[in-house]
């Protein structure tokens, strides 16, 4: 290190080479956060998987937070396909609906814009059996 003042040259080469970013600007061109689910939807939905296991038909679960939609997986078995799929897509809220409720194979069996109302696909409908 020297004690000589800067040259002009070095001044300008160092101002030129300098980039300032905003962090949060950057942060979010570079990777968007992931769609999650909040604390009441994760009571609502875990408060139906409690019920399901209790009934004896669902016993495994998964949780995937990605880019674009959160995914609720159920399981019969923990090494097959999920049997449903609770998923929240918040680019479809001022469409169909952020929620639905998918089957094994894609179909969707409910959609809408309320949590608690798309999840009354599980509720079983009583019927009166004559013997």
């Amino acid at each position: 290190m020297t004690d000589q003042p800067d040259s002009p040259e070095s001044r300008a080469a160092s101002q030129r080479d300098t980039i300032v970013v905003d962090l949060r600007e950057y942060r979010s061109s570079k990777d968007p956060l992931p769609v999650t689910f909040h604390r009441r939807e994760l009571d609502a939905i875990l408060w139906l998987y409690g019920r399901m296991v209790g009934e004896g038909e669902w016993r495994d679960y998964a949780i995937a937070h990605l880019r674009e939609k959160a995914v609720f997986s159920v399981f019969k078995r923990s090494g097959e396909m999920p049997l449903y799929r609770i998923e929240k897509a918040p680019k479809l809220a001022a469409k169909q609906g952020a929620y639905s409720v998918l089957n094994t194979h894609g179909v969707i069996l409910k959609r809408g814009h309320d949590l608690k109302q798309v999840l009354k696909v599980f509720d079983k409908v009583l019927r009166l059996v004559e013997t």
